[in-house]
């Protein structure tokens, strides 16, 4: 009655009108089920969580049914970040070596912290360009940092991770290609929420000594688990703004847009996402003794060379095709004598046995 769909365009690849308010299924579902489960603790930060996600999700819904301008959502984002920073008390500390650098200075570690938020929110709204993309990727990254904290014994953030796995995977089964609804930036900002608030976390906790499960090189092995959505997201921002455009406009230059253009259909491409995402973990958690500069070299640098083949082969298929040039015809000249045409009527006669003649 609304006409809330996602309308087809020449960016977009499916060709009919799909809704796109999927988000408010998965967004009441981990809501409740984190409210229902999560541990009840002496000055826990889960009430400012929950702001951040009302806050956040009203931001999604907002531009899912009217619109809304890269300036307010990013103020939107900026508000249900500082509920769980400021009020919440989750703000990175430290570096753990990597660029040499150590315990921070409170403003700079602030600081770092809601860019830390601000490009994973906006990572898993970039992302979501393919049929079961954003959310298979949001559901590994938390069901990997869930599993962590469930061990480490952080269950706050245990029943978040596993909370919104169990939404996500809900919601994929009409999300899958070719897709019946889409999540939105009501799901993909609360997902992309979710997980910063996970990955912060797991930086804190991950690389103290202390903890039950220490984890060396830390913000390299952080990275990794985002790779797909941060390493895309950055390099796309970063390409847009050195051609002079808003890192916000349109374009199709993400990692699954080249897999289209290889003729990849939806299910393919979010296999190969998803699959490249769980190699580069694993790799991570394997290599960690590498240190975490080190290892955020081979990361980044692992993750450049594949974008750049997948670039190179797109653009070979890509480009146009070589005309071949046209045959000249000969035509025979006008002055030439022509034969004469014969004024003789033909004369068709038929022998006895039916077959035509020609005289």
């Amino acid at each position: 009655m609304k006409h809330l769909y996602d309308e087809p365009d020449e960016r977009k690849s499916h060709k009919s009108k799909i809704p796109t308010l999927g988000g408010i299924g998965f967004f009441a579902g981990f809501v409740m089920a984190a409210a229902v489960c999560a541990p009840s603790q002496a000055n826990s930060p889960f009430q400012y969580m929950v702001a951040a996600f009302f806050a956040i999700f009203m931001v999604g819904l907002k531009d899912d049914i009217t619109g809304l301008s890269p300036l307010k959502k990013l103020i939107g984002q900026l508000m249900a970040s500082f509920a769980v920073i400021y009020l919440g008390n989750l703000q990175i500390t430290s570096m753990y070596g990597f660029l040499g650098l150590h315990t921070l200075p409170p403003q700079f570690g602030l600081l770092l912290t809601y860019f830390t938020f601000l490009v994973i929110i906006n990572a898993f709204n970039l992302i979501d360009g393919v049929d079961g993309l954003a959310g298979s990727i949001g559901m590994l990254v938390s069901c990997v940092l869930g599993t962590y904290f469930l061990y480490s014994g952080d269950l706050l953030y245990a029943v978040l991770g596993f909370g919104l796995a169990g939404g996500l995977a809900a919601f994929l089964i009409f999300n899958i290609s070719p897709a019946r609804i889409f999540m939105g930036d009501t799901g993909s900002l609360l997902v992309g929420l979710v997980n910063a608030i996970l990955v912060v976390k797991f930086i804190e906790v991950a690389g103290n000594p202390a903890s039950k499960i220490p984890v060396q090189a830390v913000p390299a092995v952080a990275f990794a688990i985002l790779i797909i959505p941060l390493f895309d997201t950055l390099r796309v921002f970063s390409i847009r703004m050195l051609k002079g455009r808003s890192p916000f406009s349109a374009d199709r230059n993400h990692i699954h847009h080249y897999l289209l253009e290889l003729k990849l259909n939806h299910k393919q491409t979010t296999m190969v996402a998803v699959a490249s995402n769980i190699i580069y973990i694993a790799a991570a958690f394997a290599l960690q003794d590498l240190g975490p500069n080190y290892l955020m070299l081979v990361v980044v640098g692992t993750a450049a060379v594949s974008t750049m083949v997948l670039y190179l082969l797109k653009t070979r298929r890509t480009a146009p095709k070589p005309v071949p040039a046209l045959q000249t015809v000969q035509t025979v000249p006008a002055t030439l004598p022509q034969e004469p045409v014969s004024s003789k009527p033909k004369i068709l006669r038929v022998n006895p046995e039916g077959m035509l003649q020609d005289k």
